[in-house]
């Protein structure tokens, strides 16, 4: 059993019993055993140590944008990295942040220094760590093109700092998802550039997002990856999917690549829709989908 009195007191933001549906964009999900907000990095030192001890489970999330958490909860204890360590300063054209800045705040900071390199992610719903996780790319640009160098938690317990070329960054994929990590801060190389121009590509950008993406409904963001050669987008359309529904659960029809919520949907809803469309798709077009979103947690 989780012994509460003993997170409460390594930790100075702990809930317990939460709901998972009001921390993911998704809005769907059981409750955690424990939500911890934590502050700094040694905050989560000492909650990781204190989960270690008790042998009781953990996990590191941002702004629950890229996850889907199932109904049965999650047990043990979630560490959120989050408003509370979301400090940034620019010194020029270099960008120091912590990781649980919103690549929105972010984006505003970066513009508001003139500098450029960082349109393409101002409209990503996540903080700045998932975007290292995943390699965040949209529009042309990845986070691999800007970072520089990023601080974490290893799996050890020590704090490292190592540059971009070493993290393993490609599609969808950082050394990160290999897990036990904690991202903590980066570095990233911007270019000086005009204010109204980096404005105007931000807006540019985001309506193209607003246009093109159904941003009114909860959903996980894009849920399949791309597959090569193909856009999954399109193979869910021309499998005549758009609306598809299950229970709460529907393949939006403004943008075939994304599940949303209607309403009430389940996290079984989601799967099932997920894996009708994986089914269909492989059948009509012998093309394999690979789920972009994480399954976090008990069905």
């Amino acid at each position: 059993m989780l012994d509460k009195e003993g997170l409460t007191a390594v930790c100075g933001s702990v809930l317990f019993d939460e709901e998972m549906s009001a921390h993911t964009t998704f809005r769907i999900g059981g409750r955690a055993d424990a939500f911890a907000d934590v502050s700094d990095a040694e905050e989560i030192a000492r909650v990781i140590r204190f989960c270690k001890e008790s042998a009781e489970p953990y996990m590191i999330m941002g702004n629950g944008s890229n996850m889907l958490v199932g109904d049965g909860g999650i047990r043990g204890v979630v560490i959120r990295v989050g408003k509370n360590m979301s400090d940034c300063r620019i010194d020029g054209d270099v960008v120091y942040a912590q990781a649980g800045i919103l690549m929105s705040a972010l984006a505003k900071r970066i513009l508001d220094a003139s500098l450029t390199g960082f349109e393409f992610a101002a409209g990503i719903p996540g903080t700045l760590g998932g975007g290292i996780f995943m390699n965040a790319g949209a529009y042309g640009g990845e986070m691999k093109d800007i970072l520089q160098s990023v601080t974490y938690i290893a799996p050890d317990g020590s704090v490292k700092t190592e540059t971009a070329d070493k993290l393993d960054l490609s599609y969808r994929h950082s050394k990160f998802c290999d897990g036990g990590y904690v991202i903590l801060s980066c570095k990233l190389k911007l270019k000086k550039g005009n204010y109204d121009d980096i404005k105007a590509r931000m807006a540019e950008l985001n309506q193209r997002r607003a246009d093109k993406q159904p941003l009114a409904e909860p959903s996980a963001g894009s849920t399949f990856k791309r597959p090569e050669g193909y856009f999954a987008g399109k193979l869910i359309q021309d499998a005549g999917l758009m609306g598809y529904r299950i229970g709460g659960a529907a393949v939006s029809e403004k943008h075939a690549g994304f599940v949303v919520n209607k309403g009430g949907a389940s996290a079984d809803d989601v799967i099932r829709l997920i894996e009708h469309v994986q089914k269909t798709v492989k059948a009509k077009f012998g093309v394999d989908l690979e789920p972009e979103i994480r399954l976090i947690g008990e069905r």
